[in-house]
């Protein structure tokens, strides 16, 4: 009887520390898109390539090319600014900031700290994560953990790219998938039911061949040979990856809502990452989610790495396709491979 007495009382205790639990949620999102406009018929005028080809296989029509004096943390500080607005958040009140990204201002210092510079976020903590396109979701999975722990209060999420620097344009078949973008979200303690509900990552590092850029790191330093052999851009096995994109998605959706105890149908809006229009049909066909319930702006960005989902998000939200108390899915597949999910009540 003494031992039920104290597991009843083990309970309650459990029960009170669960209710008790900090619920971190995004409390602001804001986007830059670079002014110059890239379209696939500009891309015809460059290369042997069509509308008609590139829109019947990724789905995409223009992408967005920064201008020559903008970085990976300009635009990511543009997009900042527009979530702490949003957020009512001064860049004062920081404690943190983790920006996502594969094409960094220089490879150290992190671009995070760049952006706190330009910010002037002076009590931020700073670094980047590498993850590709699922680094927003990485850094949403972070940025939670760091604020359900009670490490931190307030915490910004920078997703941004200039992947048009890093682009072959002599590689037509990789050429016309890639823009530049930047997202951001603030991220603070909120009452439930809303805030981030469950996230999931994986990565398989045996692919990572077959979606990468091989130059500029210790294993191919910079070298005449390297720059000759155009190690230092993006490089893809399309057919390849196209496989496993999509199932590995749809994977990370069933896995993120099971732990979250939660169903497909329940989902009001998925937003999958933006690469290849077939690949985001496949995940929600996979996912037997219909295509009304997933967010689209590929045609009018193209791929633009980690920002991707952090834009859709921002739109989603200020075009009210999610709003306050409904369930949102974000989902992501990239380079390293790497995937992952979240599910977030806004």
């Amino acid at each position: 009887m003494r031992r039920l007495r104290a597991g009843a009382a083990d309970l309650r205790k459990e029960r009170k520390i669960l209710e008790a639990r900090i619920h971190a949620g995004i409390v602001g999102t804001g986007k830059y898109m670079p002014s110059k406009v890239l379209t696939n018929a500009d891309l015809e005028k460059m290369m042997d390539t069509n509308d008609e080809w590139i829109t019947s296989r990724v789905g995409i029509k223009e992408r967005r090319v920064a201008a020559p004096e903008e970085t990976t943390s300009s635009m990511g500080a543009q997009a900042a600014r527009a979530a702490l607005a949003e957020a009512n958040t001064s860049a004062e009140e920081l404690d943190l900031i983790i920006t996502a990204t594969i094409t960094p201002d220089v490879p150290w210092p992190a671009t995070a700290c760049f952006i706190q510079r330009e910010l002037g976020a002076a009590h931020a903590a700073c670094f980047d994560i590498e993850a590709a396109c699922t680094g927003f979701i990485y850094a949403l999975s972070l940025a939670r953990n760091f604020i359900v722990t009670g490490m931190y209060r307030t915490v910004l999420v920078v997703a941004s790219e200039v992947l048009t620097r890093i682009t072959d344009w002599q590689d037509r078949n990789t050429a016309v998938l890639f823009g530049d973008a930047a997202g951001a979200a603030v991220l603070k303690a909120v009452d439930p039911p809303a805030g981030i509900i469950a996230t999931y990552l994986a990565a398989d590092g045996s692919k990572g061949d077959l979606l990468e850029m091989p130059g500029g790191g210790s294993r191919f330093p910079p070298t005449h040979e390297s720059v000759d052999q155009r190690l230092h851009f993006i490089k893809m096995r399309g057919n390849e990856v196209f496989k496993f994109a999509g199932r590995a998605m749809a994977r990370a959706n069933a896995q993120v809502l099971a732990k979250a105890g939660l169903s497909i149908e329940q989902v009001d809006l998925l937003i999958p990452h933006q690469a290849n229009m077939r690949i985001i049909e496949a995940a929600a066909r996979l996912s037997h989610l219909p295509m009304e319930r997933v967010y689209l702006n590929l045609a009018r960005y193209g791929n633009t790495s980690a920002a991707t989902t952090a834009v859709a998000l921002d739109e989603a939200r200020r075009e009210g396709r999610i709003r306050a108390g409904q369930l949102c899915l974000l989902v992501a597949f990239g380079g390293g491979f790497t995937w992952g999910s979240c599910l977030l009540r806004l």
